[in-house]
């Protein structure tokens, strides 16, 4: 792996774990609350590709697995995995890959509702869908009323897209990103 490789996987890790510094907005009707790490993990897809956006996902969630406290809140260790989160977890890994796989998509079009629809469907439909089935799953909360309450975060969850398209179109222009 080339140094930039490494050192772009390194500075996405980062920035996911300082957006997690941001303290989480509980939102009372779940017990899942607003955070701003998922914005990272749109990043990371689209900045770094597939296969590198997905390496980043699984190298920052084998961190939390070992206990590092860098979710949003200060949680880690594998007892979130076997939590009311585990849903929106995994499916960063594979949102991260849908949106890479669509980078070239992302860069051939100048059109920004095309782009953000690239970030919002895997950033936000698939993980807040995902979030549900694993909600349902751990509470015994009925999918339909788990699915249901999962559109509280869809509002900020578009504006974070929005601003993952605005930075994605800036940073991709640079020559640090088209050497990857």
């Amino acid at each position: 792996m080339k140094t930039r490789t490494i050192t772009a996987i390194a500075m996405m890790i980062a920035i996911i774990i300082i957006l997690g510094f941001i303290p989480p907005i509980p939102l009372g009707i779940l017990p899942v609350p607003l955070v701003f790490q998922n914005l990272g993990i749109m990043l990371a897809g689209i900045l770094l590709g597939a296969r590198k956006g997905t390496l980043t996902i699984l190298l920052f969630l084998v961190l939390v697995a070992l206990g590092f406290p860098i979710l949003s809140g200060g949680s880690g260790g594998v007892a979130v995995f076997a939590g009311v989160t585990v849903g929106y977890l995994v499916s960063w890994v594979f949102s991260a890959t849908l949106i890479g796989l669509n980078q070239k998509a992302f860069l051939a079009t100048t059109h920004f509702f095309k782009q953000f629809l690239i970030i919002w469907l895997p950033g936000v439909l698939f993980v807040d869908i995902m979030g549900s089935i694993g909600l349902s799953l751990m509470t015994g909360m009925p999918l339909l009323q788990a699915l249901l309450s999962n559109l509280v975060f869809i509002p900020g969850d578009t504006i974070k897209a929005f601003v993952v398209v605005i930075i994605a179109r800036r940073l991709l222009s640079l020559s640090f990103f088209k050497q990857l």
